[in-house]
């Protein structure tokens, strides 16, 4: 595509009724916290007193109106796909070839963990890079998690289904007759859907992990550890992390699958619950060596935050996992590699699984095993900086790793 591509859409910027802003004052002024004695060290979850304080600041100094504005630095749209309103944010590619690229986000992710990498992609030369590497970048909120708003009629929403919706939106809807596609965590399994079923009409998929298609599926899903027994003959090291993992990921996948609505009440009804159960996820999944607002600024959790709060989504958001069990990921074909668009890999050492150690480690490990064998992976690197939301934790490395992905694939 080139950049004189003509943009079907008119720009509708994002703006928060003044009365939503009122209410969550409101609330955050009678909040009511628990007892929480002996948990400074995060030991027993969220601590009570750093809470606390964000919630503070959440009421009295944090400004909506100044993050709202960032935000409408860029063009957003919003557009019914098969019924489905979404929402996405779009910077236009300025370089001699640009092609369209479509970013997904995961959990507890927004659409807004990309800002740090959309000018860049978008705008290469102004970032000391090779303008030959442009792309027009499209950054969609998945349905549920947050604008345009509640999401409703799609109860049975799940990631292959977005696949479905963001192939509908790019080609039918924006024009595209082939586009690229990145994501991470559920955004990953997206764009790896994509690369599976789409494989024909798209230059390739860039993603932040190497999940099976069917990572979902079965009747214990739920349990992060069920493919990993602790045994007596473990090394040391290997019982330790996997031990870690489960602390990281457990209560999570458990109580996302099996009980997401009874939690949902809670955090819906309460900003700081929701505040409470998207931070230690932010905390526990970042690489912050124990200080969440070195990845985070306190403005930056509050802004991300805001975008499920002010639309009511946490509900539909957790609908995700559930919905990826009750209604299974099932084939396209049975062509191998499962996923047959080139991919490329971005992978971070502090998400290594048990026994491996190294960045050079984790490269050969997927590589040499059953995961690298599912894709077609033409590029495969790892840092040893960045938790779970590298574009946001280390964007040089995620925009690197991309644009070498797609070098060569362009028409």
């Amino acid at each position: 595509m080139s950049t004189q591509h003509a943009f079907p859409l008119r720009p509708r910027a994002i703006h928060v009724p003044d009365e939503v802003l009122d209410d969550l004052r409101a609330r955050l002024a009678s909040t009511r916290p628990p007892l929480d004695e002996g948990n400074e060290d995060w030991s027993y979850g969220v601590p009570g007193g750093y809470l606390g304080e964000l919630v503070a600041y959440w009421r009295d100094g944090y400004d909506w109106r100044k993050a709202e504005a960032a935000i409408n630095v860029h063009e957003h749209y919003e557009v019914s796909v098969a019924g489905v309103p979404v929402h996405f944010m779009r910077k236009p590619g300025r370089g001699p070839r640009p092609i369209p690229l479509i970013l997904t986000h995961g959990w507890p992710w927004t659409f807004w963990h990309w800002s740090k990498v959309i000018d860049p992609l978008a705008d290469p030369a102004a970032f000391g890079g090779d303008p030959a590497d442009a792309f027009d970048v499209i950054v969609p909120s998945l349905p549920g998690f947050g604008f345009p708003g509640p999401l409703t009629g799609f109860p049975d929403v799940n990631f292959w289904k977005v696949s479905d919706l963001w192939h509908t939106l790019m080609t039918e809807m924006l024009g595209y007759e082939k586009y690229a596609a990145g994501g991470c965590d559920i955004g990953g399994i997206v764009s790896s859907q994509l690369g599976h079923k789409y494989a024909d009409e798209l230059y390739g998929i860039h993603i932040g992990s190497g999940l099976p298609l069917d990572f979902f599926t079965g009747p214990r899903a739920w349990d992060f550890a069920r493919n990993r027994p602790l045994t007596d003959d473990q090394p040391a090291d290997v019982h330790a992390r996997i031990v870690e993992l489960d602390h990281r990921w457990a209560s999570h996948l458990a109580v996302h699958m099996l009980d997401g609505a009874t939690l949902a009440h809670g955090l819906s009804d309460s900003p700081a619950g929701l505040l409470a159960w998207l931070l230690e996820r932010w905390n526990a999944w970042s690489d912050n060596g124990g200080d969440v607002e070195s990845v985070f600024t306190k403005d930056d959790l509050l802004t991300h935050a805001m975008i499920y709060w002010v639309n009511n989504s946490i509900a539909t958001s957790m609908r995700y996992y559930a919905n990826a069990n009750r209604y299974p990921w099932a084939p396209a074909h049975d062509r191998t590699p499962v996923v047959q668009a080139p991919v490329g890999l971005t992978f971070v050492t502090f998400e290594n699984p048990p026994g491996i150690h190294t960045a050079t480690e984790r490269v050969e490990a997927f590589r040499s095993g059953p995961q690298g064998a599912l894709f077609n992976h033409v590029n495969v690197n790892a840092h040893d900086h960045g938790g779970h939301f590298i574009p946001w934790e280390n964007p040089d490395a995620w925009v690197d790793d991309l644009r070498r992905t797609f070098r060569g694939r362009r028409p």
